[in-house]
């Protein structure tokens, strides 16, 4: 029994460890992506690349192992380890975002113009702290970094729909197909940040055990500022 014990306190602590080398990873992909946006670094490319690889075979080591570990622990144990699950999924899908946009700027023509790499890399910027802090927050189980990933989420959704005006109002033929890469970049990003703020509320529910998905935005913005 003891042996059991020790074997799934084990599990727990790997998994665990997955996700906070996770947490890093994908903020090191939002690094290297901002990175590609100032410089074109063909480095750059190729980590955002091997940030996305590394995302895949950390989700498909959880999801691998999440299933016997879960019968083998306690009550708080086993909540723990859903969240791992929780968080590895949302990391998981910023991997891919990240990529895709990568992507997608390699191939632009012609070469973005600066108003769009100016809210391309703020909205990387926001993204890469948002994931800095997550990483703190998951650490630390600091209920402060999860209000501040919630609030920091409307950041990446201004400047996402600043791209989208510019755009949107232009009558030019000629950007039609550079206009539609912008807003597509645009809109991956802000799906990025839903799924940071996702990590947040999660985090929320691993330190105090409620969940914040669900409430109307009044009462969660009342409870952010009496905190």
């Amino acid at each position: 029994m003891r042996r059991r014990t020790v074997q799934a306190l084990e599990s727990t602590k790997k998994m665990t460890g997955l996700v906070q080398q996770a947490c890093l990873v994908a903020k090191d992909a939002a690094f290297n992506l901002r990175d590609f946006l100032e410089n074109s670094s063909n480095m750059a490319f190729i980590a955002v690349q091997d940030c996305e690889k590394e995302l895949d075979r950390a989700e498909r080591k959880i999801d691998d192992g999440i299933t016997h570990a879960i019968t083998q622990v306690g009550e708080a144990e086993a909540r723990e380890l859903l969240a791992c699950l929780k968080f590895i999924i949302d990391l998981e899908r910023i991997g891919d975002l990240a990529w895709s946009v990568t992507q997608r700027l390699q191939r632009l023509t012609p070469r973005i113009l600066r108003d769009d790499r100016r809210d391309l890399i703020a909205m990387a910027d926001i993204l890469e702290r948002m994931l800095e802090v997550v990483h703190k927050g998951f650490v630390n189980r600091d209920l402060e970094s999860a209000k501040w990933i919630l609030q920091t989420d409307s950041q990446i959704d201004q400047v996402c729909r600043a791209v989208f005006q510019r755009h949107l109002e232009s009558k030019s033929r000629e950007r039609r197909d550079y206009s539609t890469n912008l807003l597509l970049m645009a809109q991956a990003f802000e799906r990025a940040g839903d799924h940071a703020k996702n990590l947040g509320e999660e985090l929320v529910h691993l330190v105090e055990g409620r969940s914040v998905r669900h409430e109307p935005k009044r009462s969660r913005a009342s409870r952010t500022h009496e905190a």
